[in-house]
């Protein structure tokens, strides 16, 4: 499909699609990159949307570990990308996958999008980062004292828990169409209900599927459920 290569001040993007008055900026997720956003954005342009994708720091082609994937650059960055978005087409509307969403929640709160779809969302940072810290056998005190422990899941930063602890999610936009999978072990089940209780949020749930949706049969679930919501 017809896409375009651009630079978002200094952020490596695609534009999908053909032209059109309405995209969808598309957030992908840890371990992930801008070119991943094709099957989404073939979907949209069914629908008659484009689709603005990106990468997020130290993921795709921005190789320097010295901009790091937090939640503060990754703020600026989705701040510069809806800038860009909202100057160039007159809908907007947001595609956002796991640790993206995250991002998007602590962004994107007075944004105004036509639509709004989140694919394993981690809607409960706290929740993950003290499961990572149980699991990797760190205590808070260990991180408050060395301030950064690498573990095989994840380097754990003392800024960034106290960042996640006092920042928890408390506003978001109505009517949000959520994808998780029964088997996600980032997420609880109980933090996703609660955040779709709070906002009016519509779930799916994948029976068997796990966070990342990567196994053979998850790719026409969410093929499925990405055209249902944008029907």
């Amino acid at each position: 499909m017809k896409k375009e290569k651009l630079f978002i001040c200094g952020i490596p993007a695609l534009i999908w699609g053909e032209k059109s008055d309405r995209v969808f900026i598309h957030v992908h997720g840890k371990m992930s990159c801008k070119d991943h956003a094709e099957a989404f954005a073939e979907i949209a342009e069914s629908y008659g949307c484009q689709t603005l994708s990106f990468d997020l720091p130290e993921h795709g082609e921005r190789t320097d570990k010295e901009y790091r994937c937090d939640v503060w650059n990754g703020i600026r960055d989705l701040n510069n990308v809806a800038d860009f978005a909202y100057a160039s087409w007159e809908s907007v509307s947001l595609f956002a996958c796991s640790l993206g969403a995250y991002f998007a929640l602590n962004t994107y709160t007075d944004r105004e999008f036509d639509k709004i779809l989140f694919q394993s969302p981690i809607v409960d940072m706290k929740w993950l980062v003290e499961h990572m810290m149980l699991w990797s056998g760190v205590t808070e005190e260990m991180l408050e004292r060395e301030e950064e422990i690498d573990t095989p899941i994840d380097l754990l930063r003392w800024d960034y828990y106290n960042y996640i602890k006092t920042h928890p999610v408390t506003r978001w936009h109505k009517g949000t169409e959520i994808l998780y999978g029964s088997l996600d072990n980032l997420q609880e089940r109980e933090s996703i209900d609660d955040f779709c209780s709070r906002f009016n949020a519509k779930l799916t749930v994948s029976e068997g599927s796990r966070h990342p949706f990567m196994e053979e049969r998850d790719f026409s679930i969410v093929a499925k459920w990405t055209e249902n919501c944008l029907k």
